[in-house]
């Protein structure tokens, strides 16, 4: 359940076609709490209504970078360029990081995902970790997950 003030994700598809994340504050709710008055970044109407279904809140674990291009994942380099790109998701959504580990070019977690950076927020130990994503075919995901 959201409040007014709460900060909040809205996965969309843009204008032209792409998917893409927006990032705003809760303004309101209706009687029945099935839709949120959002305050999205950059717009200062607040009068964007979203279904309460499509918004999650910002925390570390919530805030993914969704690509094109699974040769992101092949190349050693560019595994290591998606730690930067995190953090400027991360830096959108609000959050703050306290620290930031790379692991060189990312260590195999499993037969396509690698753990990419340790990283420290909210008080907490969080690995990077990126992986495609088998709902869309050539997409990969960066997200944390806590450290075990």
């Amino acid at each position: 359940m959201f409040q007014p003030g709460d900060r909040v994700r809205w996965l969309t598809t843009g204008d032209d076609g792409l998917p893409l994340t927006r990032y705003g504050f809760v303004g309101g709710l209706n009687g029945d709490h099935s839709r949120v008055a959002v305050m999205l970044d950059g717009h200062l109407k607040g009068d964007t209504v979203i279904p309460h279904s499509e918004l999650a809140p910002v925390e570390v674990g919530t805030v993914e970078l969704r690509l094109y291009g699974a040769d992101l994942l092949d190349d050693p380099s560019l595994r290591q360029g998606l730690v930067s790109l995190w953090e400027a998701e991360a830096d959108q959504a609000g959050l703050e990081i306290a620290h930031v580990r790379c692991l060189g070019t990312g260590v195999r977690e499993h037969e396509s995902s690698f753990a990419l950076a340790e990283v420290m927020a909210v008080g907490r130990a969080w690995v990077l970790v990126a992986m495609p994503d088998h709902t869309a075919p050539d997409v990969i995901c960066v997200k944390a997950a806590p450290l075990r």
